[in-house]
């Protein structure tokens, strides 16, 4: 899936926040909405502006941000 094709970061929405393309929901939320147990039915059921392709390119850009991730240790 690419995530770029759903997902936009625009400074004038949501303050520059990741979220699915035509609308105000950020990618924090869905994500957020599947680690509370929602499932994907729930989410679509409540929010129907949204496809199972939005739910999913959210999660592969999640997944893209953390592969990203670089931890660094500090001495002590």
């Amino acid at each position: 899936m690419d995530w770029q094709e759903r997902i936009t970061i625009d400074p004038n929405i949501l303050v520059g926040k990741p979220s699915i393309k035509g609308t105000r929901l950020a990618v924090e939320l869905i994500i957020d909405l599947l680690a509370q147990g929602w499932s994907t039915d729930e989410i679509l059921r409540n929010y129907p502006g949204i496809s199972l392709e939005d739910i999913q390119a959210c999660l592969s850009y999640a997944s893209t941000i953390l592969k990203a991730e670089k931890v660094y240790t500090i001495p002590a």
